[in-house]
């Protein structure tokens, strides 16, 4: 894997469900939104930075499970192993729902009561069936996704823009509904951040790629920094230039954006691109939900079960249990509507993502002190601003998220425990 090949895993990881369906949950908090994507990009530029050292310190397979063993033991790799796991098929959830919202745009049929559950869990299965018969053709489909996945964005810029180059700045409305609010600022920052995730990605296939030292750092920044510059022109576009009262009442505000300024049929394809580029990072993360506890099942950290692999190499078992999971967090929301279910499970994954964050910033601090990590003075700022804005961030997941994070992450020590006690070693180290 060179670099276009991590590149496009990064950015194909990150541009998925988010940017679609943020607008809607963006558009009441008016300039708070636009300060919250300032953090945002802002913040992730710096976790991206500190992975970026951590790959060319340990180069190795795992990313944050790698790190975080590496600094603090079997203990600490579990724990953020585990975290990653959760955030990775209950964050699935969301990407199914993201895209069952835009197929309702073409079947409307699809978005109602009880179908929509129905949906979203024959799609989340039907992709686990494909991951189960092989791999193979992932990598090199990845491209093909990401260039599918910008193509709806760059429309929406360009449009935008046109709008602007016709009308003039007279169609930007102003934001007259939300007072800036630390509160509200950081609603935002969490909110945004959830179409940033992804940004580690390029770290976990570390054995696979050409000149990890160097590849990796690259990728990540530049498919961060450029994910990230895309996501502020399209959603400040459909923020500013939409009707708030259709912004906020939408299932797809893209579709609904395209529609107004180019016509019914522009928005329809909108709607189907915005499918496709959500289904395009579900196939990636319902690989990577399974992938990660076959690694640790193999390291002895995982039930062995979840370690045994397929005739043609798949963790079948892996895949089953994840996606059985991912079942249970369709059904337990499919009582909410699918925009309040969609800003619950980013808000339950980004809270759990962020723990990962600064538990890998942490781990970055111990190996500075250890040596095995060299950097200069001005990384070490970079380091503390990353840590500082994992706990900004926790801070505004709010409590109800912040409750089912905690509790699923505490779930996971009991295993551990009893594996080390299987092992005839020490529960904790």
């Amino acid at each position: 894997m060179g670099f276009w090949m991590a590149l496009a895993l990064v950015m194909g990881s990150m541009i998925g469900s988010g940017v679609f369906l943020l607008p809607a949950s963006l558009a009441p908090l008016g300039w708070n939104s636009v300060i919250g994507w300032t953090i945002t990009v802002s913040g992730a530029l710096c976790v991206a930075s500190v992975f970026g050292a951590l790959s060319k310190a340990l180069p190795k397979a795992g990313g944050p499970y790698a790190y975080t063993r590496a600094a603090f033991g079997d203990g600490a790799g579990f724990a953020i192993a585990w975290a990653y796991w959760i955030s990775m098929w209950v964050g699935n959830a969301a990407i199914a729902t993201a895209a069952v919202s835009y197929l309702s745009q073409l079947f409307p049929v699809v978005g109602t009561h009880g179908v929509s559950a129905a949906v979203t869990i024959a799609i989340v299965w039907g992709f686990t069936l494909i991951n189960i018969r092989g791999t193979k053709l992932a990598g090199q489909v990845q491209i093909i996704w990401t260039i599918a996945k910008l193509l709806p964005l760059i429309a929406v810029i360009g449009l935008a823009a046109y709008i602007l180059a016709i009308k003039g700045t007279g169609i930007v409305r102003s934001f007259e509904l939300a007072d800036i609010s630390t509160a509200s600022i950081s609603t935002a920052t969490i909110l945004t951040l959830w179409a940033m995730l992804g940004l580690e990605l390029a770290t976990v296939p570390a054995d696979k790629v050409q000149d990890p030292e160097r590849t990796i750092n690259r990728a990540t920044l530049f498919g961060t920094a450029g994910a990230g510059g895309i996501y502020i022109l399209v959603c400040s576009a459909v923020v500013l230039m939409l009707p708030v009262a259709i912004t906020s009442a939408s299932a797809a505000p893209f579709a609904d954006f395209v529609s107004v300024y180019a016509g019914t049929n522009a928005g329809t394809a909108i709607a189907a691109i915005g499918a496709i580029s959500a289904l395009g990072a579900l196939n990636g993360w319902i690989m990577c939900q399974a992938e990660l506890p076959a690694a640790l099942a193999r390291d002895g950290l995982f039930p062995a079960f979840m370690g045994k692999a397929a005739a043609n190499g798949t963790p079948r078992n892996a895949h089953l249990f994840s996606t059985s999971l991912l079942t249970l967090v369709i059904l337990m929301n499919s009582s909410r509507t699918m925009a309040s279910m969609f800003e619950f499970l980013i808000l339950l994954t980004t809270a759990i993502v962020l723990v990962m964050y600064f538990g890998c910033a942490a781990a970055a601090f111990r190996l500075i002190q250890t040596g095995i990590l060299r950097v200069g003075a001005g990384f070490k700022v970079i380091l503390l601003l990353a840590a500082l804005y994992s706990c900004w961030t926790i801070y505004g997941a709010g409590a109800e998220a912040l409750v089912w994070g905690i509790a699923l992450l505490l779930a996971g020590f009991p295993v551990f425990w009893l594996l080390r006690l299987a092992r005839g070693s020490k529960a904790f180290t």
